[in-house]
């Protein structure tokens, strides 16, 4: 019995048909992101240590921290900017786009120093608070229509103090004042009351009217 033999190929034409085969490409999995490749995400949740939860792509919720140059705090419902730098490590880079009733938030870990030939904040309301505060300056000028200071202790340490003002009104429980040298005290008119007892006391004491001296009591001791 006889067989039926297909023909084959010679070597050459094996060879340029295995080269007209087209070459498929490696399926890539579009939900996997290659480390250093930056992608958008929307902000889902903040932690409480620079550490945020991000929807990115097609991956789910993904846990991201901080960058030192992302200086606005992300908020829940930001679109930010993430930077892949490793198979599980996420940064945000920026904040681009957030509500515009959303506060923004600027914060920085550790200390921050600014530094400008000129620096210049406007704004309608203006708030300052921190455990202490210094203030060092050359010359310091505050001009306001209406300027209150509330504080539990004052103190001014100077060479000169001037003050001109229309009105002063002044009330205390107690009032204290040592001077070392001349107190000079001139007026149109000077009045003084005493609910019980007025005392002037010193070496010498002189009284002098220009026209009339007049003292007047239930009694009178002199010497």
């Amino acid at each position: 019995m006889s067989k039926t033999r297909t023909p084959g190929r010679s070597p050459s034409q094996r060879s340029s048909h295995s080269q007209s085969q087209p070459v498929c490409a490696p399926v890539v999995d579009p939900t996997v992101a290659i480390a250093g490749a930056c992608q958008g995400g929307l902000v889902t949740a903040v932690g409480s240590d620079a550490t945020v939860r991000v929807r990115v792509g097609l991956r789910g919720e993904v846990q991201a921290r901080r960058a030192a140059s992302c200086l606005l705090v992300p908020a829940v419902g930001d679109t930010v900017a993430c930077l892949r730098t490793g198979p599980s490590e996420l940064w945000v880079l920026a904040v681009l786009q957030r509500d515009a009733a959303q506060p923004a938030v600027l914060r920085c870990d550790g200390a921050l120093h600014l530094e400008a030939a000129r620096l210049q904040l406007d704004a309608d309301q203006l708030e300052l608070r921190g455990r202490r505060t210094h203030l060092v300056a050359d010359e310091v000028e505050v001009a306001a229509r209406h300027f209150r200071l509330c504080a539990g202790t004052i103190k001014f340490v100077g060479s000169v103090l001037s003050s001109v003002m229309d009105r002063v009104t002044h009330f205390s429980r107690h009032y204290l004042r040592t001077t070392q040298g001349t107190d000079r005290v001139q007026a149109m008119h000077i009045d003084h009351e005493a609910q019980q007892l007025m005392q002037l006391k010193a070496e010498h004491v002189m009284v002098n009217g220009g026209k009339l001296v007049k003292t007047r009591g239930a009694q009178i001791h002199f010497g």
